[in-house]
Order: structure tokens, then C-alpha cells, then sequence
């Protein structure tokens, strides 16, 4: 049947679909720069195809992970620059199996928005592809809605999920943690992707702070410090010489006082030192313009630790050394908690 020269029923509707085939024919050149041999078939398909390669392994055991990025979109909407939130996307789940001692395979993206805008589309899809080409995983596939009616005018979101590989043998499950370990911490570099709702309400609403201007104490306008991109750990983690590391934690929503605990064992506690290390400034401005308690602080944010590794006390030097990062307390007996003083 001969399509008509009017719009398409679909389009007027809301929905472009000549327009979503017309963007997605240049994503390949990006994606397939993500790729190794492991990947089977092309971009496009009803399924990624990764053949990985175990070799080295005796046991090895797939690890998967899946997230969002949350209001840090607002940011982003906000200022009309989209290419970090890929990055993040990618960082943030590559960290989440990083903690397990896994390393990444492959990743898959989901964008659903209001409309299919091709230039943040190629912006989200240009962090996507070098996160995972930084990260050392293949960017195997991925969905694309175009919903109106769902999503406010020139929105969207953002989902991804990442496999990853560790030997049985290697995994990091808490199971090593023990009173008089050293907790190390990792410097963030922000808010990371967690936050944003508090941040965004005290910043913006309360103290009425313009994203195109530095704020107190800032070098750089405020929307650029809250879109820096989350960092990816996994590649310094992997670095560390074997049987090093007794346990991580990636501080993402829940701060340091509910991430740890979930690779705690039974009969230790987390001991922290708040003053081993100088907050950011944007922790101390939504701090005194929120007048927010401290420990809901804690709580929220990761206060300028990304992660933290668990490391025996004789290797401690050892760490802090390679990892470059801050002895930020230790493991004591205590009922699977986190003490900060």
C-alpha cells in the first residue's frame, strides 16, 4: 500500500517513526567502537549477541546489575547538556558489580522520552559509547520509546544494565571482612548520581542559586559542577595485586551509613573519621543552606567518598599507596553498622 503524503497517523499522535529509524541509522559508528570480537551480529536486532571468553576462570560466575541515573536529569534538562548523563549511566553500574570483583562485559541502554530529539539523542548516546569504551565493555544493544503524554515536554529517562564476570573464587562478598581491617576511601568528585532531589531543592528552590553562575566557594557555574561525571572505579580496583581488597562498597543512594552495611558480616562495624578528609564544598552549601543534619547528610550523599575498599591492616600502606586514597577509619566489633565521628 502506497503510504500517503500526509503525516502519518502515528506522527500527528506524537510518534515519529521514520524520524527514530532515520536517528538510530547513525548510532553505529559509535557503538561498534565498543566493540571486540566477543560481539556477534549488528546493532538493531530483536537481542545483543556476546560471545565472551571465560578463559583463565576455573568458576566463572555472571554478574548483573541494572539503574537510572534519577533527578540528576533535571540538571541536565536545565541546562540543555545531555552527554555526561550517558557516562554516568554506564560508571555507575559498572561500579555496582565492580564491588563484587567483577569486571564488565557488556552493557544495554533503555532512553523512553516525550519525543526523539536527535541531537540529545546522539549526546546521550555519545557518553553511553565512551563510558563503555573507556570502561572496557561492548555496548551491545539497547530501546528507544518515544511515550507522550508520559513525560513533561523535552524530557526523558535513562535505565541501563550491565553484565559483568568474576571467578567464584575472587568474589567479594564480605565473607573476608574482619575486626581491624583498614577502610580506605576513594574521593568523589561531586554528587555523583544520587542526591538530586534534596540538592536540587535546596540549591535551586531554597537558595534560589542560578545554574549559569558559580556558586559560593565554586570555581565553575553550578549546573557544571552538578552534571560532573560519576567516575568509574572498577579499572583501579582491578589493579590492586590479588587478595588485597576484603570488601567494597560503591556509595550511591544511602551514603555511608546504609552502603556499607551490606558487606558487613556478622559481629563488625564500620568506624569512620569524618575528619580524615575536607567535605566539598557543595556538601557544605546544601548542609548550611538546608540546615540538614548531619547524619541525614551521610544519609543522602557520599560526602566526597565514591567508594571504599576494606583492606587487611598489614596491606593497608600497600593500598593507600596504589589506590592513592584516604584511611578513612576501620572495622570493629559492632552489629553490622556504621559508626561516623
Amino acid at each position: 500500500m502506497k503510504t500517503p503524503s500526509k503525516q502519518k497517523a502515528y506522527a500527528a499522535a506524537g510518534v515519529d517513526v521514520d524520524l527514530g529509524n532515520k536517528v538510530k541509522k547513525g548510532i553505529h559508528a559509535l557503538v561498534s567502537a565498543t566493540h571486540g570480537p566477543e560481539v556477534l551480529g549488528k546493532i538493531g536486532g530483536f537481542g545483543g549477541l556476546f560471545q565472551p571468553n571465560f578463559k583463565g576462570m576455573k568458576e566463572p560466575v555472571l554478574v548483573s546489575s541494572v539503574d537510572g541515573v534519577g533527578t540528576k536529569l533535571k540538571i541536565a534538562f536545565a541546562t540543555d547538556r545531555h552527554d555526561t548523563i550517558g557516562q554516568d549511566l554506564v560508571n555507575h553500574c559498572i561500579n555496582d558489580i565492580a564491588v563484587i570483583g567483577a569486571r564488565p562485559l557488556f552493557f544495554l541502554d533503555y532512553i523512553g522520552g516525550e519525543k526523539l530529539d536527535p541531537v540529545v539523542f546522539k549526546q546521550i548516546l555519545k557518553g553511553f559509547a565512551k563510558a563503555c569504551k573507556d570502561g572496557g565493555c561492548a555496548l551491545i544493544g539497547g530501546e528507544t520509546a518515544q511515550m507522550p503524554g508520559m513525560y513533561q515536554k523535552g524530557e526523558y529517562d535513562v535505565a541501563g544494565t550491565i553484565v559483568g564476570v568474576v571467578d567464584r573464587s575472587k568474589m567479594l562478598d564480605g565473607s573476608k571482612v574482619r575486626v581491624g581491617d583498614v577502610l580506605i576511601g576513594l574521593r568523589g568528585n561531586g554528587l555523583h548520581t544520587n542526591g538530586y532531589s534534596l540538592a536540587r531543592h535546596v540549591l535551586l528552590e531554597k537558595g534560589k542559586l542560578p545554574l549559569d553562575k558559580p556558586a559560593p566557594g565554586m570555581p565553575q557555574p553550578l549546573g557544571k559542577e552538578l552534571l560532573r561525571v560519576h567516575p568509574n572505579y572498577q579499572p583501579l580496583m582491578a589493579s590492586l595485586p590479588a587478595g588485597i581488597l576484603h570488601g567494597a562498597a560503591h556509595i550511591t543512594g544511602g551514603g555511608l551509613l546504609d552502603n556499607l552495611p551490606r558487606v558487613l558480616p556478622e559481629g563488625c562495624r564500620a568506624s569512620i573519621h569524618s575528619s580524615t578528609w575536607k567535605l566539598p564544598q557543595i556538601f557544605n552549601l546544601i548542609q548550611t543552606l538546608g540546615n540538614v543534619p548531619m547524619d541525614e547528610m551521610y544519609q543522602v550523599f557520599n560526602m566526597g567518598i565514591g567508594m571504599v575498599l576494606i583492606v587487611p591492616a598489614k596491606r593497608a600502606d600497600e593500598a593507600l599507596r596504589l589506590a592513592k586514597g584516604i584511611r578513612i577509619g576501620e572495622i570493629i566489633a559492632g552489629s553490622q553498622d556504621v559508626v561516623i565521628d
